[in-house]
């Protein structure tokens, strides 16, 4: 890639996005930080108003658009691959408005890209062995990418596999993820003060409700990364002094952290852990500022620590 075209893309880049770091531009490009800076610094002489801050990032002052920018023929045969897949995997709300979306790329393509793009539409279909179940007004992906985003508890009556009684349900979703021809939900359900793993076609009816999510949640692929629906994962939860807890932000998602609660002089942080062993080893270098809430069983691992250790001295 020349250097005009990496700066182009490098402005594409930012305003796609609130922050991009140096980091992430010097990684997607193979250039040195250095290279960054100074085609940062191009930008910024060609009248693009770019805000700087160290140790955070660059963003492009709000009001400032590029014209319509034009794709490239791979580019847009890419469009077309994705809109056939989102025409079978999503419900039928996400797919009106990826139509839409489409739309608008289309009206920016020049001539020869229409004439392939309508021609390769022809040729491109996506099959299922199976088909999920979706009613035809259905709008669940749509409510639960609102509920993700806006961080609003949604509402929704579950069918659970093998119950015939629906049961209603308050959530905070986490993320959604496709899998073996399904959409899944991973959120938090107030009813069974836990996180569950909800099928989306299970879900008959969802609301998206004006209340705040009550919890801090870790990113969705830390959730995947534990495979944390395992039969063999435990809930734990510790309430640690406000102060102490900046001290282990990183430290905790090595432990399994997926939420917390922050309150005036404390935060509540939930984990899913498959070694109470492994968590009451750690836990006593937290010992002295916090307490476990739950369960009972960590507290007794870590009294026989405290006993082996108090033998040894």
């Amino acid at each position: 890639m020349n250097r005009f075209d990496r700066i182009t893309a490098i402005l594409i880049q930012l305003q796609s996005r609130k922050i991009v770091k140096a980091q992430d531009l010097a990684e997607r490009f193979e250039i040195s930080l250095r290279t960054v800076y100074r085609d940062i610094s191009s930008l910024a002489e060609a009248g693009v108003p770019i805000i700087g801050e160290a140790g955070v990032g660059y963003s492009i002052m709000d009001g400032y658009r590029l014209p319509p920018v034009m794709f490239t023929k791979e580019e847009a045969r890419t469009f077309i691959t994705a809109e056939k897949l989102m025409e079978k995997f999503t419900d039928l709300s996400t797919q009106s408005q990826y139509q839409s979306a489409m739309f608008k790329i289309k009206s920016v393509l020049r001539s020869s890209e229409k004439s392939m793009v309508e021609t390769l539409e022809n040729h491109i279909e996506v099959r299922q062995t199976s088909t999920p179940f979706y009613a035809e007004d259905s709008n669940t992906l749509d409510i639960l990418l609102k509920s993700i985003t806006e961080r609003k508890i949604s509402k929704i009556n579950y069918n659970s596999l093998g119950h015939e009684d629906l049961t209603e349900r308050v959530i905070e979703p986490v993320g959604i993820y496709h899998e073996n021809n399904y959409w899944y939900t991973i959120a938090y359900c107030h009813l069974r003060n836990n996180y569950r793993n909800f099928r989306s076609d299970r879900i008959l009816k969802i609301e998206l409700t004006d209340r705040d999510f009550q919890h801090k949640h870790a990113p969705l692929k830390d959730f995947l990364a534990q495979t944390w629906d395992s039969q063999n994962l435990r809930l734990i939860r510790i309430k640690l002094d406000k102060k102490h807890a900046q001290y282990i932000r990183n430290q905790k998602y090595y432990y399994g952290f997926v939420s917390e609660i922050v309150t005036d002089d404390a935060v509540e942080m939930s984990f899913l852990s498959a070694s109470l062993e492994s968590f009451a080893h750690w836990y006593l270098m937290l010992a002295t500022a916090a307490c476990i809430l739950e369960p009972e069983i960590l507290k007794d691992k870590v009294r026989k620590l405290l006993v082996q250790i108090s033998e040894k001295i």
